[in-house]
């Protein structure tokens, strides 16, 4: 069988137009050997390919319009995505099916990444969301599902980077990697990995406390009430919390609002200060600069993005 991976002879960055034919088109990109993507535009005509390899590869799928649905031959199952989801799959073996419906405008990106890809940035911590993913595809998994999100005006700002590289820039291949980096940095940070040694009463407590707080974030209760709400008291309630998630509550409740806040800017219907107000922050100063703090670019600039 012909890898998926093993393919880039003459150079690091490499463009093979697989559909061309008006305002339709599907394109390949090898960035370097281990990681390419699919970027596919077409307006009414179906998606039909088929990977049949022995590559262990997670493949991130940003349905951005249309659908997409990935056929398991090895175990006769099947993943649809709808549109404005963003959908991580690994694979230890592949015999897949990719299609789409016809009669329907499909835009849609796919990252496939090769395990040793990811073994470049193992480190020592199996809970890294590198290293689990890493030791899944280790195992023989012909497909599973590892997460679903909506889509975020960062992942296609990101998106838009990585896509539009022009033919004759310098070190496009080196660029487009770093780009990708930062998308998978971007998809990963939201994976919820536990530990092995969380015990049960402590998985209980964070759960009990997390389930509240997706609900409140904006009016979190303080941490006396929150910690009376899931019948224990305020020193245990923080203290397994951070054990379980790897963050203080405080923090918890920031990363929610920043991860709220990026699904409406992308929405493009409101200013930033009333971006601020709904996801629970007063001043709009200070939402900016703690959007910039964790996602390395200011909600204006996502803003500017009316494309999308």
């Amino acid at each position: 069988m012909e890898s998926l991976f093993f393919n880039i002879t003459d150079t690091k960055y490499k463009v093979k137009e697989l559909l061309k034919n008006k305002d339709e088109y599907i394109q390949r990109v090898d960035i370097s050997n281990g990681v390419f993507f699919l970027d596919m535009h077409i307006t009414s005509a179906p998606i039909e390919t088929y990977f049949k390899n022995l590559d262990r590869l997670a493949a991130i799928c940003v349905v951005k319009k249309g659908s997409l649905q990935i056929h398991d031959n090895i175990e006769d199952k099947e993943f649809n995505f709808n549109q404005n989801s963003i959908n991580i799959i690994l694979s230890s073996k592949q015999d897949l099916k990719i299609s789409s419906k016809e009669n329907e405008t499909k835009d849609i990106f796919i990252l496939f990444i090769a395990d040793f890809f990811l073994k470049r940035y193992l480190s020592t911590n199996s809970n890294e969301p590198i290293d689990f993913l890493y030791n899944l595809l280790q195992e023989n998994i012909s497909s599973q599902l590892i997460n679903t999100q909506p889509i975020d005006a960062l992942s296609l700002y990101i998106i838009d980077k990585i896509t539009n590289i022009k033919a004759d820039s310098i070190m496009k291949s080196i660029t487009c990697e770093h780009y990708i980096l930062e998308f998978i940095i971007q998809r990963l940070s939201l994976l919820d990995i536990l530990e092995d040694t969380i015990e049960e009463d402590e998985f209980c407590i964070s759960k009990s406390a997390k389930d509240i707080l997706l609900k409140s974030f904006v009016n979190p209760p303080s941490i006396e009430l929150l910690a009376h709400m899931c019948a224990t008291n305020e020193s245990k309630v923080k203290k397994v919390f951070k054990k379980v998630y790897k963050t203080t509550i405080y923090g918890y409740i920031q990363k929610l609002r920043l991860e709220k806040a990026n699904l409406l800017l992308k929405e493009q219907s409101l200013h930033i200060g009333e971006i601020a107000k709904k996801v629970g922050y007063k001043h709009q100063g200070h939402f900016s600069k703690l959007f910039f703090q964790t996602y390395g670019v200011y909600p204006k600039d996502l803003l500017k993005k009316g494309k999308y």
